[in-house]
């Protein structure tokens, strides 16, 4: 316990206030890694690099699905969103990092942001959840961080 205590201490001062809520040590992990910083606030994007780019966080466990969940409800508002920010994958092993992965928007606009916008305008209803594979993301995303 007083190790995970400390990992807390560390987390607080990235702006996580809980390791074990919302996937939060998994996200210190990332942002230590990765350089970047937590925007507070659950509406907008993740977190800011120190040029002041923004990202989107996501992040799977691979025992559990083959899958990255996007937005419980994805509608346009959060696709003008995702597409003006950059994009972090990380891929777990049950709690073991294994890799982490950056795509552009623009490399998620026709396979998948293109699609659910049409699926949206089809059926004026936001879109439960939808999921890009990690198989996608190995395939076009820039390998930033490997184990």
């Amino acid at each position: 316990m007083p190790f995970i205590r400390e990992y807390q201490t560390l987390a607080v001062k990235h702006g996580i206030s809980d390791i074990f809520q919302d996937n939060g040590g998994k996200l210190l992990q990332v942002l230590l890694i990765t350089g970047l910083r937590i925007l507070p606030g659950r509406l907008g994007n993740d977190a800011v690099d120190e040029s002041g780019v923004e990202y989107e966080l996501k992040s799977v466990n691979i025992e559990l699905t083959s899958s990255f969940s996007t937005h419980h409800h994805l509608n346009p508002t959060i696709l003008k969103k995702y597409r003006e920010t950059e994009w972090i994958f990380a891929i777990y092993s049950g709690i073991e990092l294994a890799s982490i992965y950056q795509l552009r928007p623009s490399n998620l606009e026709f396979p998948y942001f293109a699609r659910w916008e049409a699926k949206w305008n089809d059926t004026k209803r936001d879109i439960n959840n939808p999921k890009i594979p990690v198989k996608f993301v190995q395939k076009h995303g820039q390998l930033i961080y490997k184990a």
